[in-house]
């Protein structure tokens, strides 16, 4: 049984009899009988009553054909509607982009170009989830999103990806504090004083720690927060430095960003699981972020 052989019982049920559901198929009418024919022997019943109301040309179904058919009408709706699902999918008229991305991209680099995605595709939803580096690679890997946004460090032979941008890791420094006559900052003279870290979780921690290990320091975490403007405005009044991509460091800051000296860039790439194919919308999504670096 195909949806071909339930499309044709449903025609011929509506038009009333085999020479006008022929008609109405462009079809011949012995070519018609025979498939209802191959029907009814492949499921073992009978489902049009040939002998019934033979005077007034009028089809009759049996029970059986009567149940089929209230199942056909079912089935022929629901392949319809999902047919026209999947061609607004494919044109973009319908979907959702869920995408996972670190705090700092999502508050500095991703709201404008967010919003002129939008712009062009007004029908697609976004569902963008904000976390530290090990929060979004772990949505990715639990396929809680269907891409995100993960430092180069977190590649792996399960993931497709592009590089998204480089970004430079900054020293951040309020106006007054004696590192911002620094031309550049060293690591270890970073970690001389009081810091103010994201929680754990986020690897912009993660790498500074991996740094002090190796230099044999300690680092003097002073203030934990992931609120990014907490941490900026903590740096500004000079309770402690901190370590961002340069993009968080606006103008309006009353906050200065040193390079480290040698310079420390982060490789961003946008990231989906190989095993897992991408929708239109997110590969649309891919695609916009690409051209609008």
């Amino acid at each position: 049984m195909d949806i071909r052989q339930l499309k044709y019982l449903d025609a011929l049920i509506t038009a009333g009899s085999f020479t006008k559901a022929a008609e109405r198929l462009n079809m011949a009418q012995p070519a018609l009988s025979q498939s209802i024919k191959r029907l009814e022997q492949e499921l073992g019943v009978t489902l049009v009553d040939r002998g019934a109301n033979k005077s007034s040309k009028t089809l009759s179904l049996t029970a059986e054909g009567s149940a089929l058919h209230q199942h056909a009408k079912l089935i022929i709706k629901n392949m319809a509607q999902a047919e026209a699902h999947i061609k607004s999918m494919a044109n973009l008229t319908m979907g959702e982009v869920r995408v996972a991305v670190p705090g700092m991209l999502g508050s500095f680099y991703l709201p404008r170009r967010l919003m002129a995605f939008r712009h062009r595709h007004p029908e697609l939803k976004l569902s963008l989830f904000e976390g530290g580096t090990r929060d979004t690679l772990k949505m990715l890997q639990n396929e809680d999103v269907d891409i995100a946004i993960i430092t180069a460090n977190d590649l792996t032979d399960e993931f497709d990806s592009h590089l998204l941008l480089q970004e430079q890791m900054v020293v951040a420094v309020g106006r007054e504090h004696p590192l911002a006559k620094s031309d550049a900052v060293t690591l270890e003279e970073f970690f001389q004083h009081e810091l103010v870290f994201f929680k754990p979780g986020y690897f912009h921690r993660e790498w500074m720690l991996e740094q002090a290990e190796q230099l044999g320091l300690t680092a003097n975490i002073a203030f934990e927060t992931n609120l990014i403007n907490l941490i900026k405005q903590v740096v500004a009044q000079e309770y402690g430095i901190t370590t961002v991509l340069e993009m968080v460091i606006e103008k309006h800051d009353n906050i200065c960003a040193k390079p480290f000296i040698p310079p420390i860039f982060l490789d961003l790439h946008i990231a989906w699981k190989k095993q897992r194919p991408i929708s239109q919308a997110d590969r649309a999504f891919v695609e916009f972020l690409m051209l609008n670096r």
